[in-house]
C-alpha cells in the first residue's frame, strides 16, 4: 500500500469519535419543554414500532448513510429536521455517535446521549402510545 494511502488510514482511524453530550438528561428534558432541542431516534423502524419516546423524530441511521451518497442529503436532512439542538439517541448509544458524526458534517447541532431508550424510558421520558 503506497504510504500516502497508509498514513490517511491511520489518520482517520486515530480521530477521536464523536464524544457523548454531557448534557444531563434533566437539561435534555428542560431544553425540549422550551422548544430548544428536539429528540432523534436513529434506530430503526421496527424498534421504532416497538416502543419510541413521544415528540421524537425517526431517522434511522441507515436512511442517514443512504442518503448520504446522494448530492441532496443537505436538502432531505433539512425536510426532516429543524435548526435546533438534536439530541441523538438509539438504544445504547453506538448509533447516535455514529449518526451525530454525521448531522455535524451537514451544519447540525447534534449531541449525542449515552442514555439509551430503556434509559430515557425509566428517567421519566414519556413513551408514545
Amino acid at each position: 500500500m503506497p504510504r500516502v494511502l497508509v498514513a490517511l488510514f491511520v489518520t482517520a482511524a486515530l480521530q477521536d469519535p464523536v464524544e457523548f453530550t454531557k448534557d444531563s438528561l434533566d437539561q435534555v428534558k428542560a431544553a425540549m419543554e422550551k422548544k430548544d432541542a428536539v429528540l432523534v431516534d436513529v434506530r430503526e423502524q421496527r424498534e421504532w414500532d416497538e416502543g419510541h419516546i413521544e415528540g421524537a423524530l425517526l431517522v434511522p441511521l441507515s436512511w442517514l448513510r443512504e442518503e448520504s451518497k446522494n448530492d441532496t442529503f443537505g436538502k432531505r436532512l433539512e425536510e426532516k429536521l429543524p435548526k435546533k439542538i438534536l439530541y441523538i439517541h438509539c438504544r445504547s448509544g453506538g448509533r447516535a455517535r455514529n449518526a451525530a458524526g454525521m448531522l455535524r458534517k451537514q451544519g447540525y447541532d447534534a449531541r449525542p446521549l449515552k442514555a439509551g431508550f430503556d434509559d430515557l424510558r425509566q428517567a421519566g421520558f414519556s413513551v408514545a402510545k
